[in-house]
């Protein structure tokens, strides 16, 4: 198998919000990967003595030993067990039912020689390739489904969207989130290689439509990982107008891991 792993900040003087990794079963047979995009909080107070890095470098630590580790747990009780372990380390020192308390996206892949298991947590992508080269995007599109006017202001998507019926789920502090997970298993045999994005990779597809999801892997395939970074760069460098990015930050943290099994 060939693995490849890209994860750049979009400001180089800022710390990166992303997590990415590739674990590999010591029997050589099988492995996991996991990538986080860390959410960056409003300004203001979050509950938190800790910085979003921290928190997305731990859950995803957990999440990379318990994946590998534990290969008879299901996804969704490792992403369970990664956010109580995550929530215990900081519990004493901070109030984590503030709505802004540290929290990221998830994406989750597993596979062995009989199965790939998958989850997908808010609005970071995981891309699926088959034998025949059909892509197929496994995406949790809650985020993308709710009116812009919805999103209008903090206030109210702290109050009624966060983490809430209605609205969307983020990996924070309550570790039943993982039962809203989009989760799946797709036989081994019909998986030849897979992609994980944040949403600052994906832009590529979802702010400046360079191409569909099928056109990205193909991108990433021949090109490599961190050409699809530098090719978002130059886009987001291009739009001055903010014609595609709109209110979005102008660079955002990226990351990609392409699995070719």
């Amino acid at each position: 198998m060939r693995t490849e792993l890209v994860s750049e900040p979009g400001d180089p003087t800022r710390p990166n919000e992303d997590f990415a990794s590739v674990g590999l079963a010591a029997s050589g047979r099988g492995g996991a990967l996991v990538v986080l995009d860390g959410v960056t909080p409003p300004k203001g107070p979050t509950g938190c003595l800790h910085s979003v890095p921290w928190f997305v470098s731990r859950l995803g630590g957990a999440l990379t030993e318990l994946t590998v580790s534990l290969p008879d747990v299901p996804l969704p009780e490792a992403l369970s067990l990664a956010v109580a372990r995550t929530a215990d380390s900081h519990a004493h020192t901070c109030d984590l039912s503030h709505p802004r308390t540290p929290q990221a996206t998830v994406v989750l892949a597993r596979w062995s020689d009989q199965a790939l298991e998958y989850l997908v947590l808010s609005d970071s992508a995981l891309l699926v390739e088959s034998p025949g080269g059909a892509v197929t995007a496994l995406l949790d599109d809650r985020l993308a489904l709710l009116p812009r006017e919805a999103l209008a202001t903090d206030a109210h998507i702290d109050a009624h969207l966060r983490n809430k019926e209605g609205g969307f789920f983020t990996a924070a502090a309550d570790p039943s989130v993982a039962e809203r997970a989009v989760t799946g298993v797709i036989r081994r045999a019909e998986v030849r290689a897979l992609a994980a994005l944040t949403d600052g990779a994906t832009r590529w597809v979802e702010k400046f439509r360079e191409g569909d999801w099928t056109d990205l892997f193909t991108f990433v395939r021949k090109e490599g990982a961190q050409a699809l970074v530098t090719r978002v760069r130059e886009l987001e460098g291009a739009d001055a107008e903010r014609t595609f990015l709109g209110r979005s930050k102008r660079h955002d943290d990226a990351s990609v891991v392409f699995a070719e099994l």
